[in-house]
Protein backbone atom coordinates (compact mmCIF):
# COMPACT_ATOMS: atom_id res chain seq x y z
CA UNK A 1 0.00 0.00 0.00
CA UNK A 2 1.28 3.48 -0.86
CA UNK A 3 0.36 6.24 1.50
CA UNK A 4 0.35 9.96 1.34
CA UNK A 5 1.05 11.24 -2.16
CA UNK A 6 0.45 14.77 -3.42
CA UNK A 7 -0.89 15.54 -6.90
CA UNK A 8 -1.18 18.80 -8.81
CA UNK A 9 -4.07 19.59 -11.11
CA UNK A 10 -2.50 20.30 -14.51
CA UNK A 11 -2.61 23.94 -15.60
CA UNK A 12 -3.93 24.89 -12.13
CA UNK A 13 -2.38 25.68 -8.71
CA UNK A 14 -4.69 23.21 -6.93
CA UNK A 15 -3.01 20.40 -4.94
CA UNK A 16 -4.69 17.16 -3.91
CA UNK A 17 -3.48 14.65 -1.36
CA UNK A 18 -4.11 10.93 -1.73
CA UNK A 19 -4.09 9.37 1.71
CA UNK A 20 -4.10 5.68 0.73
CA UNK A 21 -3.66 4.01 -2.66
CA UNK A 22 -2.85 0.54 -3.94
CA UNK A 23 0.74 -0.61 -4.39
CA UNK A 24 0.93 0.88 -7.90
CA UNK A 25 -0.17 4.34 -6.77
CA UNK A 26 -2.72 6.57 -8.44
CA UNK A 27 -3.14 7.58 -12.05
CA UNK A 28 -5.91 10.02 -12.85
CA UNK A 29 -6.24 12.00 -16.07
CA UNK A 30 -5.58 15.67 -15.44
CA UNK A 31 -3.45 15.04 -12.35
CA UNK A 32 0.32 14.82 -12.11
CA UNK A 33 2.23 13.31 -9.20
CA UNK A 34 4.28 15.92 -7.33
CA UNK A 35 7.70 14.34 -6.88
CA UNK A 36 9.78 15.22 -3.86
CA UNK A 37 13.10 16.93 -4.46
CA UNK A 38 15.90 16.45 -1.94
CA UNK A 39 18.88 18.48 -3.19
CA UNK A 40 19.03 22.22 -3.72
CA UNK A 41 22.01 23.72 -5.57
CA UNK A 42 20.55 27.23 -5.79
CA UNK A 43 21.10 30.04 -3.32
CA UNK A 44 17.45 29.85 -2.23
CA UNK A 45 17.23 26.87 0.07
CA UNK A 46 14.28 24.52 -0.08
CA UNK A 47 15.34 21.38 1.78
CA UNK A 48 13.65 21.25 5.20
CA UNK A 49 16.03 20.97 8.13
CA UNK A 50 14.83 19.26 11.34
CA UNK A 51 16.18 20.32 14.73
CA UNK A 52 15.30 18.10 17.68
CA UNK A 53 14.17 20.17 20.69
CA UNK A 54 13.40 19.20 24.27
CA UNK A 55 9.66 18.80 23.68
CA UNK A 56 9.40 18.35 19.91
CA UNK A 57 10.93 19.37 16.58
CA UNK A 58 11.64 22.63 14.80
CA UNK A 59 11.56 22.42 11.00
CA UNK A 60 13.21 25.26 9.07
CA UNK A 61 13.23 25.64 5.32
CA UNK A 62 16.87 26.22 4.47
CA UNK A 63 19.63 25.48 6.95
CA UNK A 64 22.07 28.28 6.12
CA UNK A 65 19.70 30.69 4.40
CA UNK A 66 15.97 31.07 5.06
CA UNK A 67 13.60 30.68 2.13
CA UNK A 68 11.90 33.92 0.95
CA UNK A 69 8.35 34.49 2.16
CA UNK A 70 7.02 37.11 -0.27
CA UNK A 71 3.56 37.26 -1.87
CA UNK A 72 5.06 35.93 -5.11
CA UNK A 73 7.33 33.22 -3.64
CA UNK A 74 6.73 31.47 -0.34
CA UNK A 75 6.44 28.19 1.53
CA UNK A 76 2.80 27.12 1.64
CA UNK A 77 3.13 24.32 4.17
CA UNK A 78 5.63 22.41 6.30
CA UNK A 79 4.96 18.94 7.61
CA UNK A 80 6.74 16.41 9.75
CA UNK A 81 6.15 12.69 9.96
CA UNK A 82 7.13 11.13 13.28
CA UNK A 83 6.84 7.34 13.18
CA UNK A 84 3.23 6.82 12.00
CA UNK A 85 1.96 10.33 12.77
CA UNK A 86 1.79 13.30 10.38
CA UNK A 87 1.74 16.92 11.54
CA UNK A 88 1.33 19.91 9.21
CA UNK A 89 1.45 23.71 9.45
CA UNK A 90 0.23 26.07 6.73
CA UNK A 91 2.16 29.30 6.21
CA UNK A 92 1.42 32.70 4.68
CA UNK A 93 3.67 35.28 3.03
CA UNK A 94 5.55 37.32 5.61
CA UNK A 95 5.76 34.51 8.17
CA UNK A 96 9.03 32.78 9.00
CA UNK A 97 9.67 29.67 6.85
CA UNK A 98 9.63 27.36 9.86
CA UNK A 99 7.26 25.37 12.04
CA UNK A 100 7.56 24.14 15.61
CA UNK A 101 5.88 20.83 16.35
CA UNK A 102 5.42 20.04 20.05
CA UNK A 103 5.06 16.29 19.63
CA UNK A 104 6.45 13.10 21.19
CA UNK A 105 9.89 11.99 20.00
CA UNK A 106 10.03 9.19 17.48
CA UNK A 107 12.41 6.68 15.93
CA UNK A 108 11.63 7.72 12.35
CA UNK A 109 11.43 11.46 11.56
CA UNK A 110 11.17 13.12 8.16
CA UNK A 111 9.99 16.52 6.95
CA UNK A 112 8.53 17.95 3.75
CA UNK A 113 7.61 21.42 2.55
CA UNK A 114 5.83 22.86 -0.46
CA UNK A 115 7.08 26.00 -2.22
CA UNK A 116 4.47 27.71 -4.40
CA UNK A 117 7.03 28.05 -7.23
CA UNK A 118 9.53 25.19 -6.82
CA UNK A 119 7.28 22.39 -5.55
CA UNK A 120 7.67 19.66 -2.95
CA UNK A 121 10.91 19.11 -1.01
CA UNK A 122 11.92 16.57 1.63
CA UNK A 123 14.92 16.04 3.86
Amino acid sequence: MKVYEIFKVKENPVLLEVIVADKDGVSVEGLELVKEKTQDASTEKHVPFVEEKEDGYLVKVGKEMAHPMTEEHYIQMIEICVDDFLYRKYLKPGEAPEAYFKVPKGKSVCAREYCNIHGLWSN
